[in-house]
C-alpha cells in the first residue's frame, strides 16, 4: 500500500472492540481511536468512521443477556443503544477538539439514485469541514430486504460512495488466518492478499462471535467491494496500539488486501 497516496479514510470498528465484548460501550478505547484520528486529521487525512455497537449498548441499557429474535425489539434496542453511541462518541472526540456527525443509512438509501447522491454530497461536505461522520445502519427502520446485513458491507460499500482510498477494518483479531487462530494453533497471519481472490473466501467461512454478526467472511466480501473503486482494505487488530497513526505511517499491521 502506498500511504503517500491515501487521503480518505473509512474506519469501521465492530460491536466487540466498541462494547468491550458486550460488558459495555468502551470509552477508553474510543478515546483512544478519538486520538489517532485527531493527528490523522492534522496530517491532512480525511477520515469517517463506520461503527456498530447500538444493538449491543441498547440491549445493556434494557437489560437484556440475549439478543432478540424479533426484528422490532432488535430495532427497539438499536433505537435505545443509539443514544448511548452518540453520546460517548461525541465526548470522547470532543476531548481532543473533534466534531462528530451521526450518519444513519440503509441500503435503500445507497441503492436509490437521488438519495445515495445527496448522502454523498453530505459526507463530502463534512470532511471539508473537518468533521468526522459516524456512520451507522439506520437499524430502526430497515426491514431483512433492506438491510446491508452486518457493518463491514456498509463500511465498503461508504468507501465506494466516497471513492475513499483505504477502507480499515478494525476487529478483535489480528486480521486474516489461514485457519481460525482461536481453534488451530499452527494458524498463520496473511499479511497480504489479492482482494476478491475466491481462495480467500473459501479459507474466511468460520463463525462469528455471539455479538458480531460479521466473520471474517464478511470483511474479505467487504475488500473486494472496496476495491471495485480502487480503494486497498487492511484487516487489523483494534487493540493494537496506535494501531491507525502507525498503519498510516507505512508499518504493516494485520492483513493488507488490494487489487494487485
Amino acid at each position: 500500500m502506498n500511504v503517500q497516496k491515501v487521503k480518505r479514510i473509512v474506519i469501521k470498528v465492530g460491536s466487540s472492540l466498541v462494547t468491550n465484548n458486550g460488558e459495555g460501550l468502551d470509552h477508553a478505547a474510543i478515546a483512544l481511536w478519538a486520538n489517532q484520528m485527531a493527528s490523522l486529521l492534522k496530517s491532512g487525512y480525511e477520515v469517517l468512521m463506520v461503527s456498530s455497537g447500538a444493538i449491543s449498548e441498547g440491549m445493556q441499557r434494557l437489560g437484556w443477556t440475549k439478543r432478540p429474535q424479533d426484528i422490532h425489539q432488535l430495532q427497539a434496542a438499536a433505537a435505545v443503544g443509539q443514544m448511548g453511541l452518540v453520546q460517548v462518541y461525541e465526548s470522547c472526540f470532543a476531548r481532543f477538539n473533534l466534531r462528530t456527525a451521526q450518519i444513519l443509512l440503509t441500503n435503500a438509501d445507497l441503492a436509490h439514485e437521488e438519495r445515495n447522491t445527496n448522502a454523498k454530497a453530505t459526507l463530502d461536505t463534512l470532511l471539508k469541514l473537518g468533521v468526522v461522520p459516524i456512520i451507522n445502519e439506520n437499524d430502526t427502520v430497515v426491514t431483512d430486504e433492506i438491510k446491508f446485513g452486518d457493518n463491514d458491507s456498509l463500511a465498503a460499500l461508504v468507501t465506494n460512495l466516497i471513492h475513499a482510498d483505504l477502507l480499515i477494518i478494525l476487529t478483535d483479531q489480528g486480521g486474516l488466518y489461514n485457519a481460525d487462530p482461536r481453534q488451530d494453533a499452527t494458524a498463520t497471519l496473511l499479511t497480504h492478499a489479492i482482494a476478491g481472490d475466491p481462495a480467500l473466501e473459501k479459507m474466511a467461512g468460520g463463525a462469528a462471535s455471539e455479538l458480531s454478526k460479521g466473520g471474517m467472511l464478511t470483511k474479505v466480501l467487504a475488500a473486494k467491494i472496496a476495491a471495485k473503486t480502487g480503494a486497498s482494505t487492511v484487516i487489523a487488530s483494534g487493540h493494537e496500539p496506535n494501531v491507525l497513526t502507525r498503519l498510516l505511517s507505512g508499518e504493516s499491521i494485520g492483513t493488507l488486501l488490494n487489487n494487485q
